[in-house]
């Protein structure tokens, strides 16, 4: 019988982070630049949180009264509490909470220290494996 996979097989492993103290518009740079919307915290190499690229989108806003990104800080945009699961932690059960609370990503964490990340793109790519896997293309002899 087949085993429900671990967050392990299919997170992004090994991924960028900044420092809390960072300043946000290096944050926000460096994000454009690898094309990721997600990123884990650190202070002196502890995980302490998550900065989106929505996140920085809502504290610059729309307005000109709102700060200037270079004001700000990784500190004071990120989450502190974001969701952060173990490596060992069943897929289903990560997939389950992100769909119930609207979590766009989960921190994954080996003995509390980060070892990936597990974005919707990671679910969206692993469940086009599970498809390919479980639904194989035809032969090519129909006709189109």
């Amino acid at each position: 019988m087949k085993r429900v996979p671990q967050i392990k097989s299919v997170m992004t492993p090994f991924p960028y982070s900044v420092d809390r103290d960072a300043p946000l518009h290096e944050a926000r740079a460096f994000m454009m630049q690898e094309g990721i919307r997600h990123l884990p915290v650190t202070k002196d190499g502890v995980l302490v949180g998550m900065i989106t690229d929505r996140d920085i989108k809502l504290v610059l806003g729309p307005d000109f009264d709102y700060p200037t990104e270079e004001e700000l800080s990784v500190n004071d945009v990120m989450v502190e509490h974001a969701y952060t699961v173990d490596l060992h932690e069943r897929l289903d059960n990560v997939l389950d909470y992100m769909a119930e609370h609207h979590v766009g990503s989960a921190m994954v964490t080996r003995n509390g220290k980060l070892a990936g990340i597990f974005t919707a793109t990671d679910a969206c790519r692993a469940f086009s494996a599970h498809l390919r896997e479980q639904f194989a293309p035809p032969d090519g002899d129909e006709a189109a």
